[in-house]
């Protein structure tokens, strides 16, 4: 997994698919070796999106958990090229969350609460 800004992710997009702006994660899988059974897989995610959109949404590390749970949902096949596709991974990703919740394994607000505490640079 890569975290990046918007910069970095813009120069990915435009490497891996010709397109010149910015995403929330990009997801490269790779062949598997012959007769292993290893996965393999690349996550580029924006942190800076996702620094962006937490603020404006639930948090930042909530936004940041679904861009990791929508790239590893297109590393496991899922495709998101049609709203009823959409909806389904949307569905199974925030089922994943939740469930990361409940687990502990992610806390709601932790860092949307720091940020907000934190004086911010006027842009």
């Amino acid at each position: 997994m890569v975290l990046t800004d918007n910069e970095g992710i813009r120069a990915y997009n435009l490497a891996c698919f010709g397109k010149d702006r910015p995403t929330d994660v990009i997801t490269q899988a790779y062949a598997a070796v012959p007769g292993g059974n290893d996965f393999h897989g690349e996550l580029i995610v924006n942190a800076e999106r996702a620094l962006e959109e937490g603020l404006q949404r639930q948090s930042i590390d909530q936004e940041l958990a679904l861009y990791i749970a929508h790239g590893c949902d297109h590393l496991d096949g899922a495709s998101d090229h049609t709203p009823p596709l959409r909806s389904q991974m949307r569905r199974r990703e925030m089922a994943w969350l939740r469930q990361a919740r409940q687990e502990g394994l992610l806390e709601d607000g932790l860092l949307a609460e720091k940020a907000a505490s934190s004086p911010r640079e006027k842009r």
